[in-house]
C-alpha cells in the first residue's frame, strides 16, 4: 500500500515543492489549499487537490472525511497554512495557525495507518523565537504557540506511534519571490552577508527537511524543532552589526 501524505496548504512555496517531492517518492498526496493549484500541478500524477477555506469548519471536516475515504488512512500530515484574510489579524492568525492545526490533528488522530511511518510536521517560522518587523503580533504569538502544540501532541500521540515535529524556516527564495530578489540585488547581497552559509535558502531545501521528518530516517525523532536558516540565528547582533558596518 502506498504512503498517504496529507498537506494542509500546498499549492505555493514550500508546500508546492513538498507535494512534488512526495509524488516523486511514490506517495499518494492529498492537498487542501485556499487557492486552486496551477494548471501544471493539477496534472501531477498522484497528487489530489481540495480547494477550500480551512476556516470553514464544516467544509474542512467534510474534506478530511472524503480524503481518507478516497485515498486511505494517513501516514503523514503536514501543516503549511497561513492566514491571508482581512479583518482582525490577531483573531485570524490564532484561528488559522493554532485552532485549525489543533482541530485537524484531533479529527484525524484515529485515521492514521496501522502500519508504516506515522508523522505530523508543523511548519512554523523563525518568528516563533525572534521578532520579524512587518509581521503583526498575532503572527508571532501563533508561531510560538505552534511549537508548544508540537510538544504536547508529541507526548499525547506518541503511544499511537505518531511522531510530531516542527520546522521553522527563515525567508526563502521560492517561485513566488524569485523575480523580486533577482531585481533587487543589493537586498539579496545584504541578506546573503548575514547568513553564515553565504546564500539564501530555497523552498526546496525546506521541503527536504520536512520530507526527512516524514521518512523512516527520522523514526525516533519527535517533539523537535528544526530551524532552516543557514545559521543566521546563531550570529549575535553585535557581530552582525560590525560585519555589515565594516567597523
Amino acid at each position: 500500500m502506498k504512503t498517504h501524505s496529507l498537506m494542509i496548504g500546498g499549492t505555493r512555496g514550500v508546500g508546492r515543492e513538498l507535494a512534488r517531492l512526495f509524488a516523486e517518492d511514490g506517495h499518494v498526496v492529498s492537498v487542501i489549499g485556499r487557492r486552486a493549484p496551477s494548471e501544471g500541478d493539477q496534472t501531477r500524477e498522484g497528487v489530489h487537490f481540495w480547494t477550500l477555506d480551512v476556516a470553514n469548519a464544516a467544509a474542512l471536516t467534510s474534506a478530511l472525511n472524503e480524503i481518507v475515504a478516497k485515498n486511505g488512512r494517513l501516514n503523514n500530515l503536514v501543516f503549511l497554512q497561513r492566514f491571508k484574510g482581512e479583518g482582525d489579524k490577531w483573531a485570524g492568525e490564532i484561528e488559522i495557525s493554532l485552532s485549525v492545526t489543533k482541530s485537524v490533528v484531533e479529527s484525524v488522530a484515529d485515521k492514521f495507518s496501522d502500519t508504516g511511518e506515522k508523522s505530523i510536521v508543523v511548519v512554523s517560522s523563525i518568528a516563533d523565537q525572534f521578532v520579524s518587523e512587518g509581521q503583526p503580533v498575532g503572527y508571532h504569538v501563533a508561531k510560538a504557540g505552534l511549537f508548544q502544540l508540537v510538544c504536547y501532541y508529541a507526548v499525547v500521540l506518541g503511544p499511537k506511534g505518531i511522531r510530531v515535529n516542527c520546522v521553522s524556516p527563515c525567508t526563502l527564495v521560492k517561485d513566488e519571490n524569485r523575480d523580486f530578489y533577482s531585481k533587487n540585488k543589493p537586498l539579496l547581497d545584504l541578506f546573503q552577508k548575514t547568513i553564515p552559509l553565504g546564500r539564501m535558502g530555497t523552498a526546496v531545501e525546506s521541503a527536504n527537511v520536512i520530507a526527512f521528518l516524514c521518512s523512516p530516517k527520522a523514526s525516533f525523532v519527535t517533539g523537535q524543532r528544526i530551524t532552516v536558516d543557514g545559521g543566521v540565528s546563531l550570529v549575535s547582533q553585535e557581530a552582525l552589526a560590525r560585519k555589515l558596518s565594516g567597523v
